[in-house]
């Protein structure tokens, strides 16, 4: 029911930005939490920043103050502003997207395939 599409990935220096964006199809998008997680090799996937319900967007400890979510829900999209990257940030990065489950939770029933984020020193 809903699609998502990841873009915006790429090579980039230490201290640059690059801004992803998510494409997603499907009506029921604007109702959905969505959030963005990266996945680094050789380790899990972790959460890195979303927006649920109507609160405010939370972020991961290692990103917070750098990055910055957002939605454009009139255009089915999800941003993620990446500023001040590191070698450390150098990961696929996926949306999800999916039902609120209280104030700080969703259900991931929604991914993309990824795009890659490469930070060179």
């Amino acid at each position: 029911q809903v699609q998502l599409v990841e873009s915006g990935g790429g090579l980039v220096q230490a201290g640059g930005s690059l801004r992803l964006s998510c494409a997603a199809s499907g009506r029921f998008f604007s109702t959905y939490a969505v959030g963005w997680f990266r996945q680094a090799p050789g380790k899990d996937r972790e959460f890195v920043a979303a927006i649920i319900g109507t609160s405010g967007p939370t972020y991961s400890d290692s990103v917070e103050g750098r990055f910055t979510i957002s939605r454009d829900n009139a255009r089915n999209t999800l941003y993620l502003q990446m500023n001040s990257l590191a070698p450390e940030d150098t990961a696929v990065y996926y949306c999800s997207a999916g039902p609120s489950i209280g104030p700080t939770g969703f259900k991931n029933d929604y991914w993309g395939q990824g795009t890659q984020v490469t930070v060179s020193k």
